[in-house]
This record gives C-alpha cells, structure tokens and sequence, in this order.
C-alpha cells in the first residue's frame, strides 16, 4: 500500500500540509503557523526527514546566518494523491490520434528493444527454468508477486501484481511489451493465458516451448484482443 499524508499523523500531516500550501518554512515559521511548541516541531521534522518526506536546505540572504528552511522530497510530493495513470493513458491516446496507430507501435518496439538489451546479458547460459527464475524479478528486484510454476505441462510466469495496473486496463495493448520481451529472451512462444483485464486475479504467460521463434520473428508481438 502507497502512504498517503492521511496515513501520518495530525501533527506531522499538519506540518506537511502547511509546506505543501505555502512552500518552504523555517522550524520557527512552521512552530508560529500551527500553534505548536518549536521543540515539538523540532521532533516532528526530525523522524519527517528520517523517513524521506522532507528535507533541509540552507538560504543565505548575505546577512547574518544562513536560514535552515524545509521543503518536501519527491517522495514527500507522491504523499499526495496523482494522475500520472490518466496523462499516461491520454498520452498514448493522443500519440495514436495526431500521429496514427504506426507511432504507438514503434514506441512500444523501442521499449520492448530497450528491455531486451538490458535482460540479455543477465541470461547468457542459463537454462529455461533458470531464465524465468530471473524474470521474476522482470519489474521490480525481489518481486513477491512474481512465481514461476513448473509441471508437467511446463512453465508459466504467474504475476499478482502488475505496476502498470490501471494503465494496462484501459489500454491492454501495453501488455504486448511483456510477451514479447518474454518470448525473444526465452527464445520460444509465450502467451498470456489468464489476465487481469478478464477478472482472472492475475496474468499467466505460458511458455510454448515446442514454439520456438526465429530470427525473423517480429520484434513486437499484439496479443489477440
């Protein structure tokens, strides 16, 4: 679950609260401004920065001290609620508009060339099994929600959760960058057999590996819709 600044508490969300509406503030500027003692803000802003919410910088006017003032991190900033799922979505709506369904194609097959270059070298020698072992880590390094099963049907990589999550419903086209990443770094077919967008709970990409490709097989792979 994301922290939201709901999830902090009153004083700490006011303290937040108060730099995010007015921008930066002393320790004695925020104290003045909510009614609270300079030691207890003090506190407050200690463990705010331990956590990476906010930080401190210095501001000099060439008199005197220099002021320690505190503003919010990038993180502190994603406290707040963001619509970066939207401006993704008209994004990609309006590439294909303006400029026509070719462009959203090449952009895809760039990431999907840019995902192979980077997983490539990290797979050299390695079996099936021991390849899908390392795409678990495909999204993010350590992923939980990432298994791969193995029977006697074969291989499946089983993912629960999938970063792209609100995107990737409204534009399932998106998903095609997974298959075919998975299918040229396996060197075989893979197809997505369940699929959040279907209710499934999560997405199945079989490994068909009786399928292998070749070198002419295209760089981007659509998934039937």
């Amino acid at each position: 679950m994301s922290i939201l600044v709901h999830h902090l508490t009153e004083p700490r969300r006011r303290i937040i609260g108060l730099i995010k509406n007015t921008g930066s503030k002393t320790m004695s500027e925020l104290a003045g401004c909510l009614d609270i003692s300079g030691e207890a803000v003090r506190q407050h802003l200690v463990q705010l920065e331990k956590e990476g919410w906010v930080t401190r910088f210095s501001e000099n006017n060439g008199v005197g001290r220099p002021l320690w003032k505190y503003r919010l991190t990038t993180a502190g900033e994603h406290l707040f609620n963001k619509n970066y799922d939207l401006l993704t979505i008209e994004v990609l709506d309006t590439l294909t508009t303006t400029f026509g369904g070719d462009v959203l194609k090449n952009l895809l097959t760039a990431m999907i060339e840019e995902r192979i270059r980077q997983w490539e070298p990290k797979l050299n020698g390695l079996s099936t099994l021991e390849r899908l072992e390392k795409l678990k880590d495909f999204y993010m390094k350590d992923d939980s929600f990432m298994e791969v099963d193995n029977n006697d049907h074969g291989y499946s990589l089983i993912e629960r959760n999938c970063p792209f999550h609100n995107v990737a419903m409204e534009r399932p086209v998106l998903c095609s960058v997974s298959v075919s990443v998975l299918t040229h770094l396996l060197g075989c077919s893979v197809k997505r057999e369940k699929r959040l967008q279907n209710g499934d709970g999560c997405c199945t990409f079989r490994v068909l590996m009786d399928e292998p490709i070749n070198e002419n097989t295209s760089r981007i792979i659509l998934e039937d819709e």
